[in-house]
Order: structure tokens, then C-alpha cells, then sequence
């Protein structure tokens, strides 16, 4: 490893997360679902939780090469026999209120030669045996946290032109270190302050109460419906405990739920996404009454079709997404292959379950409760990037007038 410190900025990175991003304290059990790659920055997220007073850690290994030769070996009746004990788990974890974090490093695209069908078949098996592990983490029932580490492989898709693995990985570190403000003096702090600017413009937003969004882009006339009484987050979240936390670093957005029951129009993606080991590109999505009826992609549509057609919810949306052209992640004009980034460069829609925070009250709602108030429910939450320099977005009221919430990529207000 060659960049400069790189040992000293681990440390700081890794103690970020665990004190600004989860928020540990005394008696927390914290989970870590890892790549085996990246066990030098586990070792010292582990260490810096017990040093905040952290009660377990426990921390689940993945290797993207084994998940391979799994889905290349096993059946489809196997893959989808998700086991008991896996269940029991999960749902001690739910009781615990462990707290979460999903380091991601793998390669965006390491599942590209698999059936799209045997993907889909285990990820939605997995999604309904997890069920109340995703409802409670969407409810923030208890503190998560998605991040980010350079693998090997994901770093030489991001940058290949770089001439050497080192380089690449290097050059990857870098701009993770650069987008969660490691390099401050006070990452911590770094952080505080941009939770403030976020706040402000959620809170605009949420005192204006809007109707519905409206975008325009070339090749994109859009309207999707927002409910009565939706929440606008930004970077910050609240469990049931009380306790602050930072669900994804690094984050650029302000983001509510749509109402899934209105959605007209044509909008297209601006980015890649990377869903299920495989990367999707130039997606054409058409809605009516809600739902998409046409969709269409350049690269990877089966997957994206099979994504659409086999889950429940997933012809809907679960959430709409502000990020504005300038975010330090667009300005950078890398294309990461990896949502958690790609996602804070553009604006952002998402197919499938909305959160139940993004509604007044909606964390006290049952399921039905929270689609009768237009929050999608689903078996995904798959998020696609829309934005791009061209973007206008006007917000309108019950009344009919309009509101200038985005013009040519950029905050309006």
C-alpha cells in the first residue's frame, strides 16, 4: 500500500464508523457483514467498538469467489432453502437491536455470468426469510450503517486505467477516505456540519408539504405523487432508542417516500446500477397509475425484468432522492459501479419498499396501515440513479402552483 498514511487514515476511517456512523456505546451488540479481503479495517472497527464500550461484536464473513462457485455448483432448490437456524438468528439480532453495518468491497459485477433466474430465485427467497430484519431496519427500529472498503476487484472496474492493482486499489481508498471526510483534521466534525446543511434543506421541504414532483430532462417527463404528511430525511436517523445515527456514509441526499399509487411518465437512469452481482445500464422505465408498464435497458435487462417481475412491490417506488449535480461525488466524474456512491451523485428514485419513517408517525404503523398511506411495501429496495446536469424538478402543491426545487442539476432554493 503506498498511499501516504494509508495506516493512520484506516484508523480514523474505521473509528468513524463505529462512533459518528453507528453510534456505539456502552452494552451494544454490533454486527459486521464483511468481505474476508477487508480484515484489516474489520480488526480495527472491532477494536474501536469494544473501546466505546460495545458489549459483542460479532462479525459475518463473506468471499465473493466461494458465492460463486455456490451459485455455480448448487441447485436452485438448495440456494433457495434458506436454514432455520439463519432465521433464529436474524431475529435474535432484531431483539438485541444489534447494530449493523455492511462494509461493501466486492466486485459490482462478479455475478455477471450467473442465470439471472437462480439470482433472482435466492435473492427473493432470502428477502422473505429476512423479512423482519429488513422491516425492522427500515422502521430504525435499530441503529445500520452501509459503507464502503476497496476490494481488489471492484477497484480495477472503477479505474482501469490505472497499471497496476496497487494503484487501482489505492486510487479507491482515496476517494472513500475523500468522500466521508476522513482527511479532515475532525472527520467527526467534518460530518456534523454537513448533517446541518442537509437538515436545512429537509426542513424546507418539509414545511412545504408538496403534492407531487415534477422532472424534466431530455427524454424524461416524469410526476410522482409524495403522501400527506411525508417526512424529508437527510443524514441523520433515529432509532427506537433514541440514538442518532449516519445509515450510509458517504451520503449527499435528502429523501422521502413517494406515494406508490401515483407515478406518471418516462424517466431514465443517468448511471449504472449494480443489483444482484450484475451491472444494469441506460434503463428506460415508463409509469402509469404507479407502476411501471414498460421497462427497458441497454446492458443487463433480464436481470432488471426478472427484478420487476418476480417481486412483490417492485413494479412500484419506495422512495425519491435529492442529490444535486455539484455533490463532491458527481464532481469527481467517477462512475463507482456501487449504488452507496453513484447514488449521492445523482438524483435517485427507488423500486420496491419505502421506509416507514418517510411518513409522520409511520414507525407506530402496521404494514397495511403504512400502504394505506401510500408507502410501498415490497420485497426489495433497489435504488437507480436519474439525475444529471439537464434536471429540473418542480414541486406542486395541492393548489396547483409550482415550486423551483431543482433547476439544470442544482438546488433551486
Amino acid at each position: 500500500m503506498v498511499l501516504e498514511n494509508f495506516d493512520v487514515l484506516l484508523d480514523k476511517y474505521a473509528n468513524l464508523l463505529m462512533t459518528k456512523g453507528l453510534n456505539v456505546s456502552t452494552n451494544d451488540y454490533v454486527l459486521i457483514n464483511a468481505e474476508i479481503e477487508q480484515a484489516p479495517l474489520v480488526r480495527l472497527m472491532t477494536q474501536h467498538a469494544y473501546q466505546l464500550g460495545a458489549k459483542h461484536v460479532k462479525v459475518n464473513w463473506t468471499d465473493t469467489a466461494i458465492s460463486i462457485l455456490g451459485y455455480q455448483h448448487q441447485s436452485v432448490e438448495t440456494l433457495t432453502d434458506i436454514p432455520e437456524y439463519r432465521v433464529a438468528e436474524s431475529k435474535y439480532d432484531i431483539e438485541t437491536r444489534a447494530k449493523r453495518i455492511a462494509l461493501r468491497s466486492a466486485n459490482p459485477n462478479a455475478l455477471k455470468d450467473i442465470a439471472p433466474e437462480k439470482l433472482a430465485a435466492a435473492s427473493k427467497a432470502a428477502s422473505l426469510a429476512f423479512s423482519e430484519q429488513r422491516i425492522a431496519s427500515q422502521a430504525n427500529v435499530m441503529s445500520w450503517l452501509v459503507c464502503a472498503a476497496a476490494g481488489q476487484e471492484w477497484a480495477a472496474l472503477v479505474f482501469p486505467e490505472l497499471e497496476s492493482s496497487e494503484a487501482q486499489v489505492d486510487a479507491l481508498w482515496d476517494q472513500i477516505f475523500k468522500t466521508t471526510r476522513v482527511y479532515e483534521e475532525d472527520p467527526v466534525a467534518a460530518w456534523e456540519t454537513h448533517e446541518a446543511t442537509l437538515n436545512e434543506k429537509a426542513d424546507f421541504l418539509n414545511e412545504k408539504q408538496f403534492d407531487s414532483l415534477h422532472y424534466t430532462a431530455p427524454g424524461v417527463d416524469f410526476t410522482v405523487g409524495l403522501p400527506l404528511n411525508h417526512v424529508w430525511e437527510s443524514a441523520g436517523s433515529t432509532n427506537q432508542q433514541g440514538e442518532i445515527f449516519i445509515a450510509n456514509m458517504p451520503t449527499e441526499e435528502v429523501f422521502t417516500a413517494p406515494d406508490f399509487r401515483r407515478a406518471e411518465g418516462i424517466i431514465k437512469s443517468s448511471k449504472p446500477l449494480s443489483y444482484n452481482g450484475v451491472v444494469i445500464r441506460d434503463m428506460t422505465f415508463k409509469f402509469k397509475d404507479g407502476e411501471i408498464i414498460e421497462v427497458s435497458a441497454a446492458e443487463g435487462e433480464a436481470t432488471l425484468k426478472t427484478l420487476i417481475e418476480n417481486n412483490e412491490g417492485a413494479r412500484s417506488l419506495g422512495e425519491v432522492a435529492l442529490v444535486p449535480h455539484s455533490s463532491p461525488i458527481s464532481q469527481s466524474n467517477i462512475t463507482f459501479f456501487n449504488t452507496l456512491f453513484d447514488e449521492n451523485a445523482s438524483n435517485h428514485l427507488a423500486i420496491g419498499q419505502a421506509y416507514a419513517t418517510s411518513v409522520q408517525n409511520g414507525t407506530k404503523m402496521s404494514q397495511e396501515e403504512l400502504k394505506a398511506n401510500g408507502l410501498n411495501r415490497s420485497t426489495v429496495h433497489v435504488d437507480f440513479m436519474v439525475g444529471n446536469a439537464e434536471m429540473n424538478i418542480d414541486g406542486i402543491t395541492k393548489d396547483g402552483e409550482t415550486f423551483a426545487i431543482f433547476r439544470n442539476g442544482e438546488w433551486a432554493f
